[in-house]
């Protein structure tokens, strides 16, 4: 190895960076995992909307495009008549669904963002919502209609000036003063899901009115209960309490997150086998590499190896002395190249975490480091199986054969 430093270390090269390609590879899939479900999956992934429409096809005599109403009744039977539910809560806006319809106001500063209210087991179907500063709305709000509000990064930062604390301030919703307890930040949609304020669903009925009605429902299987089950029983039930066809699609319509999770899993299932057989197409190519560099040893050294036959040098120690010179090539390389991917991602992570960037679709690359080591000791496997056939032929050699050897 020292006679043939550029050599060895090319072979080196090969094999550094087939693995590092592999760490690579698979972290950066993982982080597109990350974003992905940041993305797309901002709620618990067992949890159960559900959201009315118009109905579609005439039943029992009412006929279609009439708009089905959902109601706290609807949830009161679904937590009497349904058994396995383990969180039940609903949100309604104030105005139109999804646009900033209301104005907010502090002092002379003034913005328009979603207002919902929300029933008292809503953070627990928002259970990746996190909490900087303050806390979450809770049962003793919503029992003495406090007139207290939850709201995003978002709005703290366009309503409140830079080092002004927003929690205990008073804030308007048109023109009606409610007190920030809490500031979250929700990075869903992107983090547009921070541009919305909450309120405890009494306070927030009292206030602007709506009476029992509901925008949407959301639920959460109890563990160990089928969350598809249930949705089939809780689409049931409203479809009989509202009278709608079984058939018709429109009229009650159920998103359940574990379905989107499934898909998601689906995806980077087969991403991540592709990432494999790309990263390990790579690192054989560095393992031939050595295979062909010990054939080439072997050659070089014939008739050194027949010369120490001659003396006595027992086949063992001939095949062992070019297997380590296989392996530590193969380890050292393999080691180095392991190190410096898991070490560039954490610095990509660093960097992310610290200047808050909110990449779309691409967040926290990491590796499962313990399959990061499987994967080194795979590597040094191979890496010894492929030295194993050259050091074998060159022990079966004979010592004459050897030394006639050019």
């Amino acid at each position: 190895m020292r006679r043939n430093k550029l050599r060895t270390a090319l072979t080196a090269f090969g094999v550094f960076w087939g693995i590092f390609m592999l760490v690579l590879l698979l972290g950066a899939g993982r982080g597109m995992q990350h974003g992905a479900e940041r993305s797309f999956i901002h709620d618990l992934t067992d949890t159960i909307w559900v959201h009315a429409g118009k109905t579609a096809i005439p039943y029992r005599g009412l006929g279609p495009d009439r708009q089905i109403v959902l109601t706290e009744s609807d949830m009161r039977a679904i937590r009497q008549q349904i058994p396995g539910v383990g969180v039940l809560s609903s949100e309604t806006p104030l105005g139109a669904f999804r646009q900033a319809s209301a104005e907010i106001t502090f002092g002379d500063r003034a913005a328009n963002f979603d207002v919902l209210g929300v029933a008292d087991e809503y953070f627990q179907i928002k259970g990746n919502i996190d909490f900087p500063d303050g806390r979450k709305l809770h049962e003793l709000d919503e029992e003495e209609r406090r007139k207290v509000a939850a709201i995003g990064t978002t709005v703290r930062d366009a309503l409140f000036p830079m080092g002004v604390p927003a929690l205990g301030k008073d804030i308007r919703i048109n023109r009606i003063t409610f007190t920030v307890v809490g500031v979250f930040y929700d990075g869903g949609r992107e983090g547009r899901m921070s541009e919305r304020i909450y309120l405890p669903r009494s306070a927030f009925g009292a206030t602007f009115g709506g009476g029992e009605r509901v925008s949407t429902i959301a639920l959460r299987p109890a563990p160990g209960e089928d969350g598809y089950a249930l949705e089939e029983r809780v689409k049931e039930l409203l479809q009989r309490r509202h009278q709608v066809s079984p058939n018709d699609r429109q009229a009650i319509r159920i998103n359940n997150l574990a379905r989107q999770a499934e898909g998601l899993n689906q995806v980077f299932t087969g991403l991540n086998a592709f990432l494999w057989f790309v990263g390990l197409g790579t690192l054989t190519a560095g393992i031939v590499g050595v295979s062909n560099i010990m054939i080439i040893t072997v050659k070089e050294r014939t008739r050194e190896i027949g010369v120490r036959k001659a003396l006595g040098a027992r086949p063992i120690g001939i095949v062992s002395g070019l297997l380590l010179e296989s392996v530590l090539i193969t380890g050292l390389a393999g080691y180095a190249g392991l190190v410096l991917g898991v070490g560039l991602l954490e610095l990509v992570s660093y960097v992310l975490r610290t200047l808050n960037l909110q990449m779309t679709f691409f967040a926290q690359p990491e590796v499962d480091f313990q399959l990061a080591l499987t994967a080194l000791a795979l590597l040094i496997g191979v890496g010894t199986l492929a030295g194993l056939a050259p050091a074998l032929k060159a022990a079966a050699i004979s010592p004459v054969e050897a030394m006639r050897a050019e």
